[in-house]
Formats: C-alpha cells, sequence, structure tokens
C-alpha cells in the first residue's frame, strides 16, 4: 500500500458506517429489516448516541430507543473478540443517563428499555453469517458469574445475508461500496480505489443522495479506515501483538518494550503518520511508548 499523508478533519476518526445511520429514516430501515418491523417515522426513534464515549480512540456507532428497545448497532471491520465488555460499559451509561433522576430506592420495580447489541462485521476474516459473543466468554474462570451480555455479529460482506441485505437498501449499499474498495484495491493505489468506487456507486444509483452530499467525507474516513486496517494486519496482529504478549506473560519488561517500540515506528512508517496518531489506532498510550523509547 502507498504511504500517504491523509487529512482527516475530525475530532476523532469517524467511519463511513457512523455517518451512513446518522440519518434516521436509513436507520428505521435498518431497524426494520432486522426485526421484520414496519415503523415508517423515524420521529419514533429517539438517538440516544453518547457524543463522548470513546473506545479505543473510536467513536461509538450508533444507540437508539424505539417502543421498548435501546439498540446499539456497531461496525467493526477487524475482528474484536471484546465487543461484549464493550457494550457492557456503553450500556451501562445509557442506563445511567436514563435513570439519572430516579430514585432507585423506591417499593417500585422501575421498567427500562429492553437492550439489543448488534455488531455488523464486514472484515476480510471469513466467518460465518451470523455468530453471537458473550461476556461470559472473558470470565477468567469457567463458573457462571451473575453478569451476562450478548453481542449478535452480523456478516455484512458483499454476499453474505442477501435476505438482509434486499431489505435494507442502505446495508446493501454499504456492503456494496465496501466490496467495490476492496476490488479497486487489487489494481490502485488506495486514494484512487476508493475515490473510484464512489463514482461506481453513484452511477448504479447506490447510495447515490448520501454519497453526492457526502463525497469528500466519505473518501477521507475510507482512506483512513482502509490505511488504519492495513497497519492494525500488517504491523500487530500477524505476530507482534503474540509477541507482546508472550513477553509479559514471561516478565521480561526489555522485551515487551522492544515489541511495543517496533510496533509503533512501524507503524509510523507504513502510514507517514506521527507517533501520537499511530498510537491512537494501535490503542496504545503516548507515554508507554516514549517511556519504551527513552529507555532504549
Amino acid at each position: 500500500m502507498k504511504e500517504m499523508q491523509v487529512p482527516v478533519p475530525f475530532n476523532y476518526k469517524d467511519r463511513v458506517f457512523r455517518l451512513l445511520y446518522k440519518d434516521r429514516g436509513r436507520l428505521l430501515e435498518l431497524y426494520n429489516a432486522l426485526n421484520q418491523t414496519a415503523y415508517t417515522n423515524p420521529e419514533e426513534l429517539i438517538v440516544n448516541t453518547l457524543e463522548n464515549a470513546i473506545f479505543m480512540k473510536m467513536k461509538n456507532d450508533v444507540s437508539f430507543i424505539i417502543d421498548c428497545n435501546m439498540c446499539l448497532y456497531e461496525h467493526q471491520s477487524t475482528f474484536c473478540p471484546n465487543m461484549p465488555l464493550r457494550g457492557f460499559f456503553y450500556f451501562a451509561d445509557l442506563y445511567k443517563k436514563l435513570v439519572k433522576d430516579i430514585d432507585l430506592s423506591v417499593g417500585k420495580l422501575i421498567k427500562i428499555p429492553t437492550p439489543h447489541y448488534i455488531v455488523f462485521y464486514n472484515g476480510q476474516k471469513k466467518c460465518e453469517e451470523e455468530f453471537v459473543q458473550k461476556l461470559s466468554d472473558a470470565f477468567e474462570d469457567e463458573t457462571e458469574g451473575c453478569i451476562e451480555l450478548t453481542v449478535r455479529v452480523i456478516n455484512v460482506n458483499y454476499g453474505y445475508n442477501e435476505d438482509l441485505l434486499q431489505k435494507c437498501s442502505g446495508l446493501y449499499g454499504y456492503a456494496y461500496f465496501v466490496a467495490a474498495v476492496r476490488k479497486n484495491l487489487e489494481e490502485m493505489e488506495l486514494e484512487e480505489a476508493v475515490t473510484e468506487a464512489v463514482e461506481e456507486c453513484i452511477k448504479k444509483d447506490i447510495l447515490k443522495d448520501f454519497l453526492l452530499e457526502q463525497k469528500a467525507e466519505v473518501v477521507a474516513m475510507s482512506i483512513y479506515e482502509y490505511n488504519e486496517e492495513y497497519v492494525k494486519r500488517v504491523t500487530f496482529e500477524e505476530g507482534v501483538e503474540e509477541g507482546y504478549i508472550k513477553g509479559k506473560g514471561e516478565g521480561r519488561a526489555e522485551g515487551r518494550a522492544d515489541t511495543l517500540l517496533s510496533t509503533v515506528e512501524n507503524a509510523m512508517r507504513n502510514l507517514g503518520k506521527g507517533a501520537e496518531e499511530v498510537c491512537a489506532i494501535l490503542g496504545i498510550t503516548i507515554e508507554d511508548y516514549m517511556e519504551a523509547k527513552n529507555g532504549k
């Protein structure tokens, strides 16, 4: 992948998925497609996304209440086994905000919306069309704890879950766009691949209005997303993380520092970005990086 400096004018790195589903009409269409419902008024959908909720330096995608349901929808282009823990923290904050003025010591049962957590996965690591992740999978022992949270993970790569995509034009368009970018990357540099995919979708009337209105943002966000995905795969997930964990388990502080340092500096070379931004991408604090660097 060609090294490039990509200006992305956002306080935190947003996602095309998040931008697409800021529109209540598209979000309602997605909810209906998932639940076989037929709501028609987007105003019935109450968006309650926590704008200041940050996980691994990225904003959560979208959460909302409709009828008696509280839904959290997330998009992942890299498989993450920690989504249940992420959702646990996020739902806790949502419920705290929802009942902040209610006295929980009263002798009456306080009703709350039913939580539903769905992750839309479109990474290149092959997986089944749908599966479940559980918070209990992360428990250190196998005894049954008092808390559980489940995540419904849906594969929305183009060619998977076709019934769902046919019912939801927004999700279909997003899946098609991602597939077009990946196909173009076989022959083009990243920026050209993204731009060509946008133009192809517009010509085919796929997310046409959205792409015409948000073209510059979609291109910038997509370039950042693919750069980030590339860095994680090449410098972190394919061996570096394993070495870091191994060093930690064996108590080799020097080895851990060397691994962390090489992780960040390889990513800086691959992307042409500074240490602070690369650390944010990899979920490493700049303080840990500087400590490792100064210890050399």
